[in-house]
């Protein structure tokens, strides 16, 4: 298992604004909005972070246009920053599997379909998703995905372009997220996560090289730190709703 993408609700200037994607592109992320996929009432733009990215969506009509329910309504509820935490995992169907014997309200693995062309046409994407519940005392929810097959894969990392490899920001190192989790938060978390340690208010959860904290604060706030290997880079931020991302020095 292992961080694959962050699903971010961002206002329209993220994606129209040329001084916003500049301050972007100045951290070192290679940004080009015009490029990502949508329908009528939603446009994606990505940032492509080595084999990592930030999936970044603005709502643009009241349905949606095919976008995850729950995530267009917390949108035009005014939601800015992370809605979708994705995780990659090697065999989603067992995953699933050992997730519901704990009693954790997971849905069956499905392709990603929205439809476009004035609803006429479904565009079916080369992978599976299982969402799991929500959670109560922070406004995102992760969920997981794999990819159909190797074939699959090399298509679509084809297409991870402009990258911030070419500006040796290499991937996702960290995920921190500050604010009170409920229960039945924390309950979803350690049937996700075996391996998750406690350390005073913040619990770890390590994934190889990347790991996910959770630390306990009355503000809510998610910080990701990007492995960064060039001075020029080194430290900088920036902020998407209730989302920080900065380079490590």
């Amino acid at each position: 298992m292992k961080i694959d993408h962050l699903v971010v609700n961002v206002d329209a200037s993220v994606q129209e604004d040329k001084q916003v994607i500049r301050q972007i592109e100045s951290m070192g992320l290679p940004y080009k909005p015009k490029w990502g996929k949508g329908t009528r009432g939603f446009k994606v733009s990505n940032l492509w972070i080595g084999r990592e990215y930030f999936e970044l969506v603005r709502i643009k009509t009241r349905d949606g246009g095919g976008w995850i329910s729950d995530w267009t309504t917390r949108y035009l509820q005014g939601h800015r920053g992370l809605v979708g935490f994705a995780l990659e995992v090697e065999d989603i169907d067992a995953t699933y599997q050992r997730l519901k014997a704990l009693n954790i309200g997971i849905t069956a693995p499905e392709p990603l379909r929205f439809r476009w062309f004035f609803n006429l046409l479904t565009r079916t994407m080369p992978w599976r998703n299982s969402y799991l519940p929500a959670f109560k005392g922070v406004p995102f929810q992760f969920f997981l995905q794999q990819m159909n097959d190797e074939k699959s894969r090399h298509f679509m990392e084809q297409y991870m372009v402009p990258n911030s490899i070419e500006n040796d920001i290499m991937g996702i190192a960290e995920v921190t997220v500050e604010g009170t989790l409920t229960l039945e938060d924390l309950e979803i978390i350690h049937a996700l996560f075996p391996d998750w340690e406690q350390q005073g208010d913040t619990l770890n959860i390590p994934l190889g090289s990347q790991v996910i904290r959770f630390r306990e604060s009355g503000t809510y706030g998610v910080e990701v730190i990007l492995n960064c290997n060039r001075a020029e880079h080194a430290g900088k931020t920036m902020r998407l709703g209730d989302l920080q991302i900065r380079n490590s020095e």
